[in-house]
């Protein structure tokens, strides 16, 4: 067990090493600077100092939240590549009723967004795509990608002239009410109370796929669908649920980045929140505590990228190429894997049987 566990951790640190030593290879030779400076221009643009730090937590929080709904379903066998579209309508949801419901003190305006933003995201990422694996097998991958499609473009329809666009020519909706606002937690950052709500979904998750007999079921069937339907179980309600669950939390996701950072909705407000927690959730192994740890480092990439444009006129694209590396290497893991075991195989094929020749 404790093998498995560090083999886990070691292959990502493993795909990160490398990364990070061929993204300095490309600096090297495309910019002819020194890596070791760009590097520590990037890590202290990312951690450096408070206001720095406070920038990447909040560029990791929409990572964490969604990159546990995206662990929950590949935990489960499942390729849910439709985070994207169940932020926005967790993110549309939490902005309609952000400005529409007017007088609600904020204990109960705060709750009932994340809670209608966790079912939209749930119903968006479950009832189409997980009722559609179940009875007619659909791959998830093609209806979870059309379903991001679809809520994307109605968000256009609905902030481009829309019922939610606010006055004037701007496609913006209206400011969401300050009872639906989170409080920031560093003055002249973004950083709000949304740190909190992350932190407490991480515990939720790791709980419920770890220490509750529903998340060992999703596991398990995630592990072997057939073990999993010889065993009594429901396989077809785990797959819904599954993918149910994965977009409630990346609704939730949309709904804090409204409420804490944007406030209201913008035609392309989101960074690609929903497909970097794909990388997010791979690079933890779809442990919660992992995926904190790898919002954070994916994050600080990208808020630290800024700083070492500034200060070596490095691409800050540098991040993005560090990132797709990552990816890279952790997709030939699985190929390490099954030439490790030929060469194993190999080689207990060529002792000879009982110690003779």
């Amino acid at each position: 067990m404790v093998k498995k566990v560090l083999q886990s951790i070691l292959m990502p640190l493993i795909a990160i090493f490398i990364s990070m030593i061929v993204g300095g290879i490309v600096i090297l030779i495309t910019a002819k600077q020194n890596p070791i400076y760009a590097y520590l221009a990037l890590f202290s643009g990312a951690y450096g100092n408070l206001m720095n730090f406070a920038t990447t937590l909040t560029n990791a929080i929409p990572l964490i939240i969604t990159g546990l709904g995206v662990a929950i379903a590949f935990s489960s066998g499942l390729f849910n590549i439709g985070a994207e579209g169940q932020f926005w309508i967790g993110a549309i949801v939490a902005t309609y009723l952000g400005y529409q419901i007017k007088g609600l003190p904020w204990f109960l305006h705060i709750p009932l967004i994340i809670v209608c933003a966790m079912i939209a995201g749930a119903l968006w990422g479950g009832v189409v795509p997980g009722l559609a694996k179940v009875y007619t097998g659909a791959h998830e991958v093609i209806t979870t990608m059309m379903m991001s499609y679809i809520a994307i473009y109605f968000s256009h329809y609905l902030l481009e002239g829309g019922p939610m666009m606010d006055k004037g020519t701007i496609p913006q909706s209206p400011v969401i009410q300050n009872s639906a606002k989170l409080n920031t937690l560093v003055p002249n950052t973004q950083l709000s109370s949304g740190l909190f709500i992350a932190i407490l979904a991480v515990v939720v998750v790791y709980i419920l796929m770890y220490k509750t007999t529903l998340g060992y079921e999703l596991r398990a069937v995630g592990f072997n669908i057939k073990a999993a339907k010889y065993a009594g179980m429901n396989v077809a309600q785990k797959l819904v649920l599954a993918m149910g669950l994965s977009g409630a939390f990346a609704g939730l996701a949309g709904a804090v980045q409204i409420m804490g950072v944007q406030y209201r909705l913008y035609d392309s407000f989101t960074s690609g929140y929903g497909y970097t927690a794909i990388v997010v959730a791979l690079l933890a192994n779809n442990n919660p505590i992992g995926v904190v740890i790898a919002a954070l480092f994916l994050a600080g990439l990208s808020t630290g990228a800024q700083e070492m444009q500034m200060q070596t006129n490095i691409s800050g694209q540098l991040a993005d190429v560090v990132v797709g590396l990552i990816i890279f290497f952790i997709a030939i893991e699985e190929l390490y894997r099954i030439i490790m075991e030929k060469i194993r195989t190999g080689k207990t094929k060529l002792q000879p049987v009982g110690g003779q020749e």
